[in-house]
């Protein structure tokens, strides 16, 4: 195994000082702007990193350790749920469109189907089933450089949809299904990708 302190030098000083047990304002800012993070959880069978969105708001700040979000439908895997009960560990990473850094946070987890809770977190008129309820362990920012690496934001960096299989190919790739049921599957999935949200 390679010595990895021999390879890459300390973090500065002020990078270990800005990670944090708990969220102060400038971080609470940010969660309230934040539209996207990826969700990371575990458990012996395997890993999970799951996609979250929503309007800036839909991550709530109970208090300075804790922080709340709503599960909404997706493919009903509940693989971050699954792993939550078996282990409470979880990772968010935080991703702002448009900004050149992003915000990570550590902590405990559970899944939590608290009525009051879950009335919060409402959206559209819709009540979630569960919630995920994030106990802090660590929190801090992260450079962006990866994105600058990707050209993220760059409009030239928007892949055309044509040029790679659609959700529809995918599935006759695997189902043995023909064009035409492809075609339906790209259309239902174009609608419900929009307008089935919550």
């Amino acid at each position: 195994m390679p010595d990895l302190d021999s390879l890459y030098s300390p973090p500065s000083e002020m990078i270990q000082k800005s990670v944090l047990p708990h969220l102060v304002p400038f971080h609470v800012a940010y969660i309230e702007a934040a539209t996207f993070f990826c969700l990371a959880t575990g458990r012996q069978q395997g890993l999970d990193a799951s996609p979250r969105g929503g309007e800036p708001g839909f991550v709530h700040v109970l208090d300075s350790k804790t922080l709340a979000f709503a599960d909404w439908p997706g493919n009903n895997r509940i693989e971050s749920l699954r792993n939550l009960q078996e282990d409470p560990r979880a990772a968010l990473l935080f991703i702002f469109p448009g900004l050149e850094i992003f915000m990570r946070i550590n902590g405990n987890a559970t899944v939590c189907t608290d009525p009051d809770l879950l009335a919060t977190l409402s959206e559209s008129g819709k009540i979630p089933k569960t919630a995920i309820v994030i106990l802090i362990d660590e929190v801090l920012f992260h450079c962006g450089k990866a994105i600058n690496r990707a050209r993220l934001w760059a409009d030239e960096s928007r892949l055309d949809r044509a040029t790679l299989p659609s959700v529809g190919a995918m599935k006759a790739s695997l189902t043995g299904a023909g064009e035409e049921q492809a075609r339906q599957v790209d259309e239902h999935y174009s609608r419900s990708v929009r307008t089935d949200l919550y």
